[in-house]
């Protein structure tokens, strides 16, 4: 067999290509995930209040992680035939904006310790779903997982604005200069994302924080003593946060990582179809869930925040059709290396907050209309719109006006009423199985019918003020007209 047949081609899974072609390549997945991935553990250590060395240990952590579930998935482990850890299915994983609303929420409370706590209770989730993948999938069909992708991305429009004026904590909040620098970034951007080609196109994002990031400097925002700080190279500190369980956190995450991990299956399935012609197999998403329940577990013990597949990448290789494994595992490599040297996690660390807000709004903006899209996928009848509808109104509502919750104890709150995505799952997954669905034989629901199926939050909130002493003698009215 000649040299030109032994090597491996990029638009095989199997094989080992020229790493003249691979380079590029994986360099390519690297820049389309690398702010994405370690953002989130910014905006978190900004919550926490943590100093400036243990935010550098976090942001690390982020990235070595990242690069190690990305591996498993790449490289199962286990029979190939029969049950195995990971896909073996070319996707990047990353640490996920999804996580982000409820994990500010529990900083916020109580600490990281708290979150990675909360994580491990969540990979179990996931691994038990992924066990019973075939029995729990039909329950989040797309309008459901599209209703809260939908109102995930919703509720981080805050986030970014707060980082574009400069970030709460911030003693210029709101300044004209952080403005100016945030839309200037956000700019930048935009024009990428539209007018730009090839790589310019794909490095949107981190071509905009850098050029926000150069015009912040002149305006002093950017202090770069934590970098002379850092060291060269370190490894991931465990336990380094601790482990805390806190029931309400635990309940909140783990509800997310159930939801997570039937959206990873709209991943899997796209990057199949999308560059492989085929859906994938039983065998290959029970094995993926349950790869990336047990990497979040051990990524809890390394500081390492909650990960989910990458759609951003995911569009990379349907675009490309380069699925080779040994391309993506070296992007795995280079992210697990940018981990591994402080100096580089100290000087993310150094972005300016309003630099952040002005790339990041564009990503929360997509992250809703991805699940706007999945929600559209579906016949929007009056029975879908309602659920969309509702779901999204009472879980943004209440995390919106969350004191509504003062009289329930604090546990409600921290579930309920901090982030809108466990009272939007909760609410579009009953209604898809309580309302009729729609067919020939089952007539629409009328629009007058509306504002009496929006009285049953009302009639839920009466009924647990009348149980207590002082209202009892009100609760049979109550009952008899309801």
């Amino acid at each position: 067999m000649d040299h030109g047949k032994q090597q491996g081609s990029i638009f095989e899974l199997n094989g080992v290509p020229k790493f003249s072609q691979a380079i590029p390549l994986a360099l390519q997945h690297v820049v389309a995930m690398i702010v994405g991935c370690v953002t989130p553990a910014i905006i978190i250590a900004s919550v926490a209040g943590i100093d400036e060395a243990s935010r550098v240990i976090l942001i690390q952590a982020a990235l070595v992680v990242s690069g190690l579930s990305t591996l498993l998935q790449l490289f199962p482990i286990g029979n190939k035939n029969g049950f195995h850890i990971g896909s073996g299915l070319p996707v990047i994983m990353g640490v996920s904006f999804a996580y982000l609303p409820s994990m500010q929420a529990i900083a916020g409370d109580f600490n990281i310790a708290t979150i990675l706590g909360a994580q491990i209770v969540g990979g179990i989730v996931a691994i038990l779903v992924g066990l019973s993948i075939n029995q729990i999938r039909r329950f989040f069909p797309p309008l459901i997982a599209g209703t809260v992708v939908f109102t995930i991305g919703l509720s981080l429009y805050p986030t970014a604005i707060n980082y574009m004026a400069g970030g709460t904590s911030s003693p210029n909040y709101g300044s004209w200069q952080n403005w100016l620098i945030a839309i200037f970034t956000l700019v930048v951007v935009t024009l990428l994302n539209h007018f730009g080609k090839g790589i310019f196109k794909l490095a949107s994002i981190l071509i905009g924080i850098i050029a926000g990031y150069l015009v912040s400097i002149p305006f002093g925002m950017v202090n770069l003593t934590a970098v002379g700080d850092a060291g060269i190279f370190q490894l991931p500190k465990l336990m380094h946060f601790g482990v805390e369980f806190e029931i309400s956190s635990c309940v909140a995450i783990g509800l997310l990582f159930a939801i997570n991990s039937i959206q990873a299956i709209g991943d899997f399935s796209a990057t199949t179809i999308g560059s492989m012609d085929r859906e994938p197999r039983n065998e290959e998403l029970k094995g993926a869930i349950v790869g990336y329940g047990i990497t979040n577990i051990l990524g809890s013990l390394l500081g390492g925040l909650p990960t989910a597949t990458y759609s951003q990448n995911v569009g990379i290789v349907t675009t490309t059709k380069v699925i080779n494994r040994c391309v993506l595992g070296l992007a795995a490599i280079l992210i697990l290396m940018a981990g591994l040297v402080p100096k580089f996690s100290a000087l993310l660390t150094t972005i300016p907050q309003c630099v952040l807000g002005g790339a990041t709004v564009s990503v929360f903006a997509s992250i809703a209309m991805t699940g706007m899209k999945l929600v559209m996928s579906e016949d929007m009848t009056y029975r879908n719109t309602s659920i969309v509808g509702l779901a999204a109104a009472l879980g943004m509502g209440v995390s919106q006006a969350s004191t509504s919750l003062s009289a329930f104890p604090s546990w409600v709150t921290t579930i309920f009423g901090k982030s809108p995505v466990v009272i939007a799952t909760i609410v579009a997954v009953l209604l898809n199985i309580v309302l009729p669905r729609d067919n020939k034989n089952n007539c629409h629901l009328k629009a007058e019918e509306l504002p009496i199926l929006s009285l049953y939050p009302l009639f839920c909130v009466i009924i647990y003020y009348t149980e207590k002493a002082p209202y009892r003698s009100l609760q049979a009215p109550v009952w008899g007209f309801f």
